[in-house]
């Protein structure tokens, strides 16, 4: 169980982006950070449809390159039912690690 959390821990650097969603019925809400927390960009508001989350990939992919950041941890809570369609959309637009 340690060796599987300390190589997720071991995976965020310098590279890596960090964004976290609050997910609600209507609006979610994320943030970015770096590895040391600090925050990058404005939180987002994003609604819970097709068109808010193409949102979101833009705002993703905008600070990549703004931040030089290769890689992306997604972190959502899964509130009720609301998280499925997020999830689904990230899987079929970004990489995917469940490991």
């Amino acid at each position: 169980m340690k060796y599987k959390q300390n190589r997720k821990i071991e995976q965020i650097n310098e590279s890596t982006l960090i964004i976290g969603a609050d997910i609600a019925e209507h609006k979610h809400i994320a943030r970015a950070v770096d590895f040391r927390g600090i925050e990058l960009g404005k939180t987002l508001a994003f609604s819970q449809s097709q068109s808010g989350f193409s949102q979101l990939l833009f705002w993703i992919k905008s600070l990549m390159k703004q931040h030089s950041k290769q890689h992306v941890l997604f972190g959502i809570e899964p509130t009720g039912h609301y998280w499925l369609s997020l999830a689904e959309f990230l899987k079929k637009h970004v990489q995917v690690d469940h490991g």
